[in-house]
């Protein structure tokens, strides 16, 4: 039994300091240049990175950073000068997946660690084998890979540590290797620009052919036009059509459900996985913070041979999804996977209103994110642990009574709950929904 390395997603300084007050080990960043996360990406200049990773270090923890496009001639150009000042700063290890820009890492610094990753598409232990004759050190396998997999290129290459992503967004490509976004608005998913145009909202229009072949909009219903070959128009973009050829599996533009491998990591623990990692550098600090509490606790758990607790499952159903599939690590029907009735994300059993900002004794301060009021069930999570309560009253900060919170931009106080514990940084207040899913 071994105790993996949870690592989490860091879009900015505030993802990372969430990251490790919730128990990560590591967080993984990465320069927009030369990542797959381009938007709503704080590390931009080498300063900021550079204070991300001198706080993992005061703190005992690992912050990789990630270069893993799939570059073109531009970026080959540039990459050694503009990783010099990465490097300089000694990251625990650069996460790639290009051979090129690994040769030239490895020419220019030797003792560099690398982790491959998971856009290189590791499916067999023949290909782990080849990287750790490279010089790699870790190696993040596919997504689309089983236990049974995952097992035997453990037992196969044991010098090699592994990595296996648990928790996020699925992409319907291999590991982000997509082209879809790239040929709808020439955003492209290998340059870190992605648009998830897997998941728009498409309506259905009937077709037919032209002179020429190919498929047009038909101006009125026709009941006997072949129902099997269709245009999708984006309500974005009306007029703009693209054709879907839909056979007995469905039509080829996907909506993937989010990953959730929580009931998993007692496995890959035994199996000796070097690291379980969670997606979500675009995500909420909250989810950072969720994810990393629920994961964490799993991780100990497995360790000390305490049972699954079957509650984390609802735990992480408190964050907004596309409904949760266990990905690939089992083998189910494509229906498993993908979510055919809406593309956008179900609100979650929980909805954040607010983060704690000042505490003292009697009170708790609140930036209010979302309306909430009294009597409404709430749970006030901190890295400490959680608690469930009610409250009877609030006020401003000038002592006005309030019935509600009404949202954004207020700021209110309410008594502080029994038991709250002491550390209160970096804690967020949810209201619990009452809803089917």
């Amino acid at each position: 039994m071994r105790t993996p390395e949870l690592l989490c997603p860091a879009g900015t300084l505030e993802h990372l300091e969430t990251a490790f007050a919730y128990g990560a080990d590591a967080v993984y960043a990465g320069q927009p240049r030369y990542s797959l996360r381009a938007r709503n990406n704080s590390f931009k200049t080498v300063d900021t990175l550079a204070t991300g990773i001198e706080r993992a270090r005061a703190l005992g923890k690992q912050l990789y950073v990630v270069s893993n496009i799939a570059p073109h001639n531009s970026k080959v150009k540039t990459f050694v000068d503009d990783m010099a000042s990465v490097i300089e700063l000694k990251p625990d290890a650069l996460i790639m997946s290009d051979p090129g820009l690994i040769m030239m890492i490895r020419d220019k610094w030797p003792d560099q660690p690398i982790h491959l990753s998971v856009q290189a598409n590791a499916v067999n232990w023949a290909t782990v084998e080849f990287w750790r004759r490279q010089g790699i050190s870790r190696v993040i396998l596919s997504r689309e890979l089983d236990l049974k997999e995952i097992a035997e290129i453990r037992e196969r290459v044991p010098e090699m540590e592994l990595e296996v992503f648990v928790h996020g967004a699925l992409c319907m490509a291999y590991s982000g290797r997509c082209l879809l976004s790239g040929y709808m608005n020439h955003r492209d998913a290998n340059q870190g620009t992605c648009t998830n145009a897997c998941r728009w909202n498409y309506r259905e229009v009937q077709s037919t052919h032209d002179q020429s072949g190919d498929l047009i909009p038909v101006q009125q219903f026709d009941p006997d036009a072949n129902a099997r070959e269709i245009l999708l128009e984006e309500p974005n973009r009306p007029g703009s059509f693209i054709p879907a050829y839909e056979d007995e599996h469905g039509t080829y533009i996907m909506n993937s459900r989010d990953l959730r491998a929580v009931q998993h990591v007692e496995a890959l623990c035994r199996m000796g996985v070097h690291s379980l990692k969670i997606e979500g550098r675009t995500k909420s600090p909250y989810y950072v913070a969720r994810t990393t509490q629920v994961y964490r606790r799993a991780i100990d758990r497995a360790v000390a041979g305490l049972p699954f607790d079957m509650g984390q499952m609802d735990e992480l159903e408190a964050l907004s999804n596309r409904g949760y599939t266990e990905g690939f690590l089992r083998r189910h029907l494509p229906q498993e996977y993908q979510t055919y009735e809406q593309g956008s994300s179900l609100q979650g059993t929980q909805q954040v209103v607010g983060q704690i900002v000042d505490a003292d004794d009697r009170t708790i301060t609140i930036d209010v994110k979302n309306r909430f009021g009294c009597n409404d069930p709430l749970e006030l999570m901190t890295p400490d642990g959680n608690i469930r309560f009610a409250i009877q009253r609030m006020e401003t900060r000038e002592g006005k009574s309030l019935d509600y919170a009404p949202g954004s931009g207020y700021v209110v106080r309410i008594p502080r709950p029994e038991g709250t514990p002491a550390n209160l940084e970096y804690s967020y207040l949810t209201r619990i929904l009452n809803q089917e899913r």
